[in-house]
């Protein structure tokens, strides 16, 4: 009988140690909350029991067209240019131009002999066949040529072209008065406007590609033939739809969201539809309006009805809290703090607590807040004037 009621109390000092060590547990996590209702300093000081503020910025959802676009290699050239070529072989006896000449269709160029040992003929004169400039040094005097040596090469680099190869995919899209942008390397900033003079009628078998040749909408000295060129043409728009930045939208599974942002700085999550997108920016079929505020950045940590800060324009100097309070922190408590508060601030709070109203009757902090204390590690500290951010 004594074993057994030896035994009773021994398990019910076990279970009373394990109940008390379970409430100093709970009690030790709850004082690291704080002690104020609505659970402590959420997100810092600057809110006390309001729940947590999230920075984000934000752009509106408008109409917009999206161009698309396909970006390839080409080269500068000119609209028309010939190899000149003699009429007969033998040595070059006279050259009238030199690289950079300006020619005129039927100028004479240089002249060819024929003559060889024991016969004499008289001197062949090769002419321009077309107006333009000499392109390549020409051949010089004393050089045997035949009828298949090219002597230099003429081009009208007055009116300049530009050929590009594009990939099959997008040879559906090709046509005639498509608006292109050409950059050179020698010029990497500046953007010369071009469009679509013609589309090759057939595919290039060995590369997938189709030619086509664009014109520049202006004359410019600083184009030249043969300098290698960037094109980005454009193949196709998209209109009629809002348009919003692509990293906007939210994804879970397969379905896509995107978060507007309400007159009371709430935000609302949307399930949308999306259509195009191009360059970043998308198209949102349904699911939010035209002028709808949309979450750019930092939509991924927010909720429907989530409390926002809009910093697209950047954060204010002075930010005020609920309480009309400066930095973070409301500056004077908003009366008396709730009955029997005894909790802790956040160890290691640091600075000196803002001059709030305490009280010694049982309301608010025992004694008022201390002030000109600094913190201390595990003791009743001071509060932080910066909202401890």
């Amino acid at each position: 009988m004594k074993k057994t009621l030896k035994t009773f109390l021994i398990i019910l000092v076990l279970l009373a140690a394990t109940a008390a060590a379970v409430f100093f547990i709970l009690k030790s996590k709850g004082n690291k909350k704080g002690g104020f209702p609505g659970g402590g300093f959420p997100g810092g000081f600057g809110g006390f029991g309001g729940g947590q503020t999230y920075s984000v910025k934000t752009t509106d959802a408008e109409v917009s067209v999206l161009h698309d676009f396909v970006m390839t290699n080409g080269e500068v050239e000119c609209e028309n240019s010939v190899q000149v070529f003699p009429s007969i072989g033998g040595k070059v006896v006279e050259v009238k131009v030199s690289l950079g000449s300006k020619v005129y269709k039927g100028d004479v160029i240089a002249k060819v002999d024929p003559s060889s040992a024991g016969s004499y003929y008289t001197l062949s004169s090769i002419t321009a066949p077309i107006s333009g400039s000499i392109l390549s040094a020409p051949s010089k005097v004393g050089n045997q040529v035949s009828a298949n040596t090219v002597i230099t090469t003429i081009g009208d680099i007055e009116n300049l072209q530009c050929t590009a190869k594009i990939p099959e995919r997008y040879v559906a899209a090709l046509k005639p008065g498509l608006k292109a942008e050409v950059t050179l390397e020698a010029y990497p900033d500046v953007v010369f406007n071009a469009s679509v003079k013609e589309v090759s009628p057939v595919l290039d078998a060995a590369t997938r590609t189709k030619s086509v040749v664009l014109k520049f909408d202006k004359k410019d000295s600083r184009i030249n033939a043969g300098m290698f060129a960037r094109v980005k043409l454009y193949t196709q728009d998209y209109s009629g739809e809002l348009v919003v930045p692509e990293k906007s939208i939210v994804t879970n599974n397969d379905d896509k969201y995107i978060f507007t942002v309400n007159e009371d700085d709430t935000v609302t999550k949307n399930m949308v539809t999306v259509g195009k997108s191009v360059s970043g920016m998308v198209q949102i079929l349904t699911g939010i309006k035209a002028g709808d505020k949309v979450v750019s950045e930092g939509m991924l940590q927010l909720y429907d009805g989530a409390r926002i800060r809009d910093i697209t324009n950047g954060v204010p100097v002075e930010e005020k809290t609920e309480f009309g309070g400066k930095d973070g922190f409301p500056g004077d408590f908003p009366g008396d703090l709730p009955e029997g508060f005894s909790g802790n601030f956040p160890e290691g709070a640091p600075g000196d607590a803002p001059a709030g109203k305490g009280s010694s009757n049982g309301k608010g902090f025992p004694g008022g807040v201390p002030s000109g204390k600094g913190a201390q590690a595990g003791g009743n500290a001071s509060a932080p004037k910066n909202g401890g951010r």
